[in-house]
């Protein structure tokens, strides 16, 4: 997204940092920030609710550093860009700039200053469950995620009953995806899908085993990630139906980002395999 807002120089006099006189004293900052946001809307109905209102921007900015205080401008920075992200919705990103001219320190300079950039995130995050009230499970753990502060729920598919993948004689499962909006990176997301999954009693005891809740990150945006701890792309997305088509059914023309096929095509291709784990 090309369209911005920017605001250069906003000064503020708040009392963040780490000695004692800088939170007694106080002193001057200043912020510059980019809101990525689109304007036509705004630019060809001149209606101010279709804009993003840049003087409350401000006002925003000059409560969140005045209103407590914080030991490092890094902090500072952090609650501003969340701040704003989460009260204004036509801004989907943001680059943030904060300046402390006035730093303690012993030597001639310019300028101090961090500047972070942070957005909303699209997820596609697969749901299932096969043991006890798998509704249950699935409605209580869904919500945990779409309560979480800095997440917000788009789109979900419809609720399949599949039978189990990976050769395990087990129940059939209740399986869909959900299409989720966080400010979250993706290891914190990953942490938190963990915790909700922990909640509802899921034991990792069987490979491929039966589970009360199951949560797997498919998509985050097109970022490709291979670590340890998390590997996105799903590894084996393209092998399941019982992913594809609930995905497909709420994102067909999303891009895989390592094959660059739609989610409508990789559905298609694996069709053509014959093996069917979706029931209904």
């Amino acid at each position: 997204m090309k369209d911005q807002i920017r605001i250069t120089g906003l000064e503020v006099y708040a009392h963040h940092g780490v000695f004692p006189e800088e939170k007694e004293k106080g002193q001057h900052f200043f912020l510059d920030a980019v809101l990525y946001t689109d304007i036509r809307k705004a630019g060809l109905t001149d209606d101010l609710d279709c804009a993003t209102d840049y003087g409350q921007v401000c006002k925003l900015i000059n409560q969140v550093m005045t209103g407590q205080t914080y030991d490092l401008i890094e902090r500072a920075a952090e609650r501003v860009a969340q701040e704003i992200l989460l009260t204004f919705p036509l801004v989907e990103r943001l680059e943030l700039e904060l300046h402390k001219p006035e730093a303690p320190i012993p030597y001639p300079f310019g300028d101090v200053s961090v500047k972070i950039e942070r957005g909303w995130h699209k997820v596609y995050i697969a749901f299932g469950s096969n043991m006890g009230e798998k509704e249950y499970y699935l409605e209580k753990g869904l919500d945990e995620l779409k309560r979480h502060p800095l997440c917000k729920s788009g789109k979900m598919s419809s609720i399949y009953r599949t039978s189990p993948y990976g050769g395990v004689e087990q129940e059939d499962f209740l399986n869909g995806v959900l299409e989720l909006y966080t400010l979250l990176s993706p290891f914190e997301l990953l942490e938190k899908m963990q915790q909700v999954e922990n909640l509802a009693g899921r034991e990792r005891k069987v490979h491929w085993g039966p589970r009360t809740l199951d949560l797997d990150m498919l998509l985050y945006d097109d970022q490709i990630i291979d670590s340890e701890k998390l590997t996105v792309p799903h590894a084996d997305m393209q092998n399941r139906d019982f992913v594809l088509v609930p995905l497909c059914e709420i994102a067909p023309y999303v891009r895989h980002p390592s094959t660059g096929k739609t989610i409508k095509q990789l559905l298609e291709t694996l069709q053509m395999g014959g093996e069917r784990h979706v029931l209904e």
